[in-house]
């Protein structure tokens, strides 16, 4: 069987889970519970067999079970593009995440080439109606879904930037001190923008593509005075040597990719995005969580393992039947969470469905027939 599924999860001290084990076949996966039991954390282990600090955006000294002062580990059996790979990721206490594909020690990288992973948590419900740092965000996890080396054009922008920002608060004038950092910036924000463009125009080809219950979202990237952003790097690097005096003023670097904002609309309405109510708002964050897994289908050659937090919240019984039938349609093995069996009844036997429950402080999952 081609595809991308987890066959085997094993999760030591992690989170809430002291020792937990599953064995899966490929189908959609939901597990119910109450609130606090430790479904979430089994998501979470599973973004981190993607690179970067997975769906909570944790450090590694964070993940491990307390109050035990151990490292932690998740080992996974992963069927991807017909081939089979053992892929161990874990920290010791005290020490930095490590990556072992194969039995051999990986840069998280290459996580990236046998697995891509997308995520829709609670928190981003409110992503069209809070501020732009978390649209960024989630543009960044579109793009790196496409190109896992999205992460470290990122990362470099970053510090090329920081470091900016220093010489900016320190008031330093003498633009020799500039000129090395801003070609670092414009050359790594290039190739940010390029890949958040590249991403948004594949969600896009694939939303025109499809049947779906789910409404249409049309983006467009913006600066912060709702302008096309810049994106070459020649342009860029001009830009920032012309605003050092107002960067100056200000402390800190007032334009790059550091400042773009995702914008969306309800297609069929002429609506904006934050303008939509609660319902549609979820409604046009699945639709692009399910065109980014179609167009991964086409690229990647299998969709994404999709993990979908409290997916149901927000959802009618139609809307939420409609979703698990796109996403048997796609194939995908989606990673879905609930309080109630009840919410995955509509699923029947197209999934596998798991109990969580959590007794003295340590989680328990048990398959359900």
């Amino acid at each position: 069987m081609s595809g991308l599924f987890v066959t085997a999860l094993t999760l030591s001290h992690y989170r809430s889970h002291r020792m937990a084990q599953m064995e899966l076949d490929g189908r959609p996966v939901a597990l119910f519970g109450p609130n606090g039991a430790g479904k979430t954390n089994i998501l979470e282990a599973v973004s981190l067999l993607s690179p970067g600090r997975g769906l909570r955006r944790a450090a590694a000294g964070e993940i491990a079970r307390k109050p035990e002062a151990l490292g932690w580990k998740i080992s996974a059996s992963l069927q991807s593009l017909g081939q089979v790979h053992e892929v161990e990721t874990m920290a010791e206490f005290g020490a930095a995440r490590s990556v072992i594909v194969d039995g051999k020690a990986a840069p998280q990288l290459a996580l990236g080439r046998i697995a891509r992973v997308v995520w829709l948590v609670p928190a981003m419900d409110r992503l069209w109606i809070e501020g732009a740092e978390g649209r960024r965000r989630f543009l960044d996890r579109m793009s790196l879904s496409f190109e896992p080396r999205h992460g470290e054009a990122v990362l470099a922008y970053d510090k090329a930037m920081r470091e900016r920002n220093r010489q900016l608060k320190d008031q330093v004038r003498d633009p020799s001190w500039y000129q090395a950092l801003e070609g670092q910036m414009a050359a790594a924000g290039a190739d940010v923008m390029a890949n958040r463009q590249a991403a948004g125009a594949r969600i896009a080809a694939a939303q025109e593509g499809a049947e779906t219950s789910f409404p249409k979202a049309e983006q467009r990237l913006i600066d912060p005075d709702g302008n096309d952003p810049i994106d070459s790097a020649a342009d860029l690097r001009d830009a920032l040597r012309e605003g050092r005096a107002k960067d100056l003023r200000a402390g800190r670097t007032l334009i790059g990719p550091h400042r773009i904002d995702l914008e969306a609309v309800f297609a069929a309405k002429g609506v904006p995005a934050k303008q939509c109510s609660t319902g549609e708002q979820k409604a046009l964050l699945l639709s692009l969580i399910l065109s980014n897994a179609r167009a991964l289908a086409q690229d990647f050659g299998a969709p994404p393992l999709l993990l979908l937090d409290e997916v149901a919240a927000h959802l009618d019984q139609d809307r939420r039947a409609a979703l698990y039938d796109e996403i048997c349609g796609l194939k995908a093995q989606a990673w879905m969470t609930g309080t109630g069996a009840e919410l995955f009844a509509d699923l029947g036997n197209r999934a596998q469905h798991f109990e969580v429950t959590e007794t003295g402080g340590t989680s328990k999952i048990e398959a359900q027939a």
